[in-house]
C-alpha cells in the first residue's frame, strides 16, 4: 500500500471522451515524491517535443504531495504545470485553499488532461463518478460568478476550479481561480485549461488516505500546531500576512513603481497592510489546516462598485499598485477584484497595464489603438486596459501575449521596458541593488518568479552590513534607518541563491506551504517526522529532499532546452532596464546592475550548477542526477 498517497491517477483525453482510473506509480513515487516532483516528470516524459502549448497535445497536470490532505499545519496545496504559453518552456503554478486536498478525498493524486472537448465543458468528479459536462451556459461569465453558480447547482461540499474570460480567449497570463479568491496565476496555466474548451473542474471527496502511523501522525501534528504558535513570528504574520512586507520593500527601494522605472514611491502608506485593516478588512481567510491565516477577505467601495475581494496580497500591492502608481487601496482592491473575475494574473496583468502605459506615454502606442487616453494611477485607465486584454480586443490582442511578446510587435525602444525573464513578467521586487534576488529572478526556470528563490532580506543585509542569515522580519524588527543603501555586493550570492532555489520549492514536492518555515521558522524536523507517521519512509530534508529539488531544477532546465528554440545563456539575461538606467529615486538611487556583473554572477552560477557556458546541464550533472534526458 502507497501510504500518503490516494493511490491513483486520473487520465483524461478530451477529444476522444476516454476517462481511466489508473494506479499511481511508484516510479513517480520512489523517485519523485509528489506535487512539483511528479509534474516536472510527466511533463518531460509525456509532451511530445515541439508541442504548441494551446494545442490539444498539451498536458495540463494536476499534482499533490503526500502531504496533501492531511490535517497538519497548511497541509493543502496543490500543484499544476503544463508547457507554458507564455514562455514556450516548463510552466507550473501553485495554489492553496481545498480543491487539492478534496482531490485526494476523491481517490487521485495525480490528474492529467490531454485533447479538447468537442464544446465548452467542465469535469464533474464526485469520487469514482467523473464525467464531461456540458459549459455552454458558464462560458463567458466570471470565474467567481461560475464557482458560485457550480456550488449551488452542485452542492456546497463540491470544490471548485474556474477559468474566466481570459482563460477562454487564451490570454497567455491566464489564471486558475477557486475558493473566492485563490490563484493558480503564474506562467499562463489557465490558457491552457481554456484551450483545452473546460471552464471548470468540480470535485467533491468522501475517502480515506492511508497513512502509516494514524497516532503517531496524529500525535505529531498536534506537536507541529502548537510549534507553529509558539514562533515569534505567529502573533506578528496573521494580521497582515504578505501586505505586512510593503513598507519595508519601500524603505530599502525594491518596491517596483511605474514599470520598475523607479523602487520607491511616496505613497506606500496608502495601500500597505494597514490601510487594508482600516479600510477593507471585514474577516481573515485561510487555505485548508492553515494556523496563519495570511489572506484578508474585504470589501471595496469605489466609483465602479463595490466588490468583495480576498486580497490584495503583497504582490498586488506592487504590481497593480505602485507599478500602475495607483495609490488608492479600494482601487488597488477592484482591479484585484477584476483580475479574479477575469481571470488574469495580478503579477503579469500588473506588469503588463505599466507596460501599456509607458508605450502609450511615448508614443508607442496611439489613442485610437488604445481606445480612450489613459494615464498612470487612474483606476478606469486601468480596467479599460485589462479588459480589453480579456477579451483580446484591438491593442488589448497584442498585450494578451504578454510583455516580450507585445515589444516585438510594437517595437520602437518598448523591448529595453518590458520586465521579464524568459518571456515571464517580473513580480514584486526591484532588484537593481539586490544582485541575489536578480540573480534568482533571472534563473528561474519558470522565468521571472519570485516563488523559486527569495533571497532580498541578504541583499540588503550585505549592502548594510548586517548578516546575510537575516530575513526579513529580523531586518523589519531592527527599524533600520534606510534613507540611502551602499551598493550590495555581488560577490558570493550565488550560494545563497541556489539555496533559496531548493528550498523554497521543496515545499511544493511535499504539498504543504512554505510560510510556516519560511515566516515563521518551523524546524526542519517536523516535515521529516510528518513525513515518515504518513508515509513511512525516513526523509531527510536536507539531504533527501533538497537533492530532488536540486535534480527537478536540472529536468526542467533540460525540458527549456528541448521545447525552446536556441535557449540558454541570453534567455537568462534581465530586462535592459535593469543594467542600463540608474534607479532615479529613493534609497537606492543611483545603483543599477553593469552587465558585466550579470555576466560574471552567470558563469559563477552555471559552473556551481554544472552547467556549461551556455547555462546547459552537462552529461556529468545528468548522470549525477539519474536523469536519462536528452
Amino acid at each position: 500500500m502507497l501510504y500518503g498517497y490516494a493511490g491513483h491517477t486520473l487520465r483524461i483525453d478530451l477529444s476522444t471522451g476516454s476517462i481511466e482510473k489508473q494506479p499511481l506509480k511508484q516510479e513517480w513515487v520512489d523517485e519523485f515524491i509528489g506535487g512539483r516532483g511528479f509534474t516536472a516528470k510527466i511533463l518531460y516524459d509525456e509532451i511530445p517535443a515541439g508541442t504548441d502549448p494551446l494545442g490539444p497535445d498539451n498536458r495540463f497536470v494536476i499534482a499533490m504531495g503526500p502531504l496533501s490532505g492531511l490535517f497538519l499545519p497548511a497541509a493543502g496545496k496543490t500543484h499544476f504545470a503544463a508547457k507554458s504559453p507564455a514562455t514556450g518552456g516548463y510552466g507550473d503554478s501553485n495554489m492553496g485553499g481545498h480543491f487539492g486536498v478534496t482531490m485526494k478525498y476523491a481517490g487521485y493524486d495525480v490528474t492529467i488532461l490531454t485533447g479538447r472537448a468537442k464544446e465548452p465543458s467542465y469535469l464533474f468528479i464526485d469520487n469514482d463518478t467523473v464525467e464531461i459536462r456540458p459549459a455552454g451556459h458558464l462560458w463567458g461569465k466570471g470565474s467567481t460568478e461560475v464557482e458560485e453558480i457550480l456550488k449551488n447547482d452542485l452542492g456546497q461540499e463540491f470544490q471548485i476550479l474556474t477559468i474566466g474570460e481570459a482563460g477562454e480567449r487564451m490570454v497567455n497570463f491566464a489564471c486558475i481561480s477557486h475558493d473566492f479568491g485563490r490563484q493558480a496565476g503564474r506562467t499562463g496555466i489557465g490558457a491552457v485549461l481554456g484551450s483545452k474548451n473546460i471552464k471548470a473542474i468540480a470535485v467533491r471527496g468522501t475517502q480515506d488516505i492511508p497513512v502509516f502511523d494514524p497516532k503517531g501522525l496524529l500525535k505529531k501534528g498536534k506537536a507541529t500546531y502548537a510549534a507553529c504558535r509558539e514562533k515569534p513570528g505567529f502573533k506578528g504574520w496573521t494580521p497582515e500576512g504578505t501586505a505586512g512586507i510593503t513598507n519595508w520593500c519601500n524603505d530599502v527601494g525594491a518596491l517596483p513603481t511605474r514599470n520598475f522605472a523607479t523602487s520607491h514611491c511616496d505613497y506606500a502608506d496608502k495601500i500597505n497592510g494597514k490601510a487594508i485593516l482600516d479600510e477593507l478588512k471585514i474577516t481573515d481567510k485561510g487555505c485548508f489546516s492553515c494556523p496563519i491565516p495570511c489572506g484578508k477577505y474585504g470589501l471595496s467601495k469605489t466609483a465602479l462598485g463595490n466588490k468583495y475581494v480576498e486580497g490584495p496580497e503583497y504582490e498586488t500591492l506592487a504590481l497593480v499598485g505602485s507599478n500602475c502608481e495607483l495609490s488608492d487601496i479600494h482601487a488597488v482592491a477592484h482591479v484585484n477584484w477584476l483580475c479574479d473575475e477575469l481571470g488574469l494574473d495580478t503579477c503579469s496583468g500588473g506588469a503588463v497595464v505599466s507596460f501599456a502605459l509607458e508605450c502609450y506615454e511615448k508614443g508607442l502606442i496611439s489613442k485610437q489603438e488604445m481606445g480612450m487616453d489613459v494615464t498612470w494611477g487612474d483606476l478606469d485607465s486601468i480596467v479599460h486596459i485589462l479588459k480589453k486584454i480579456a477579451k483580446r480586443e484591438g491593442i488589448g490582442d497584442i498585450l494578451a501575449n504578454g510583455v516580450k511578446k507585445a515589444a516585438e510587435k510594437i517595437g520602437g525602444d518598448s523591448d529595453k521596458f518590458a520586465i521579464h525573464v524568459k518571456g515571464l513578467e517580473w513580480t514584486g521586487y526591484e532588484s537593481r541593488n539586490a544582485p541575489g534576488m536578480m540573480l534568482g529572478y533571472m534563473t528561474a526556470d519558470v522565468g521571472a518568479h519570485h516563488n523559486r528563490c527569495w533571497v532580498l532580506g541578504s541583499d540588503v543585509a550585505n549592502a548594510v552590513g548586517g548578516s546575510q542569515d537575516a530575513n526579513v522580519h529580523d531586518l523589519i524588527s531592527q527599524g533600520a534607518n534606510f534613507e540611502t543603501i551602499p551598493k550590495a555586493d555581488h560577490k558570493n550570492v550565488v550560494p545563497l541563491v541556489l539555496k533559496s532555489q531548493h528550498l523554497r520549492p521543496a515545499f511544493d514536492i511535499l504539498g504543504t506551504c512554505r510560510l510556516q518555515y519560511m515566516e515563521i521558522g518551523l524546524e526542519t524536523h517536523y516535515y521529516e517526522e510528518l513525513y515518515y507517521c504518513a508515509t513511512g519512509k525516513k526523509l531527510d530534508f536536507n539531504k533527501d529532499l533538497l537533492h530532488l529539488s536540486e535534480k527537478i531544477w536540472h529536468l526542467n532546465r533540460m525540458f527549456n532546452k528541448r521545447e525552446i528554440p536556441d535557449f540558454g545563456r541570453k534567455y537568462d539575461y534581465p530586462p535592459p532596464r535593469f543594467y542600463e538606467e540608474p534607479i532615479p529615486s529613493g534609497p537606492n538611487k543611483g545603483h543599477k546592475v553593469e552587465f558585466a556583473v550579470i555576466e560574471e554572477m552567470l558563469d559563477a552560477y552555471y559552473a556551481a550548477r554544472g552547467w556549461d557556458k551556455n547555462g546547459i546541464p552537462t552529461r556529468e550533472t545528468l548522470e549525477k542526477f539519474n536523469l536519462a534526458v536528452e
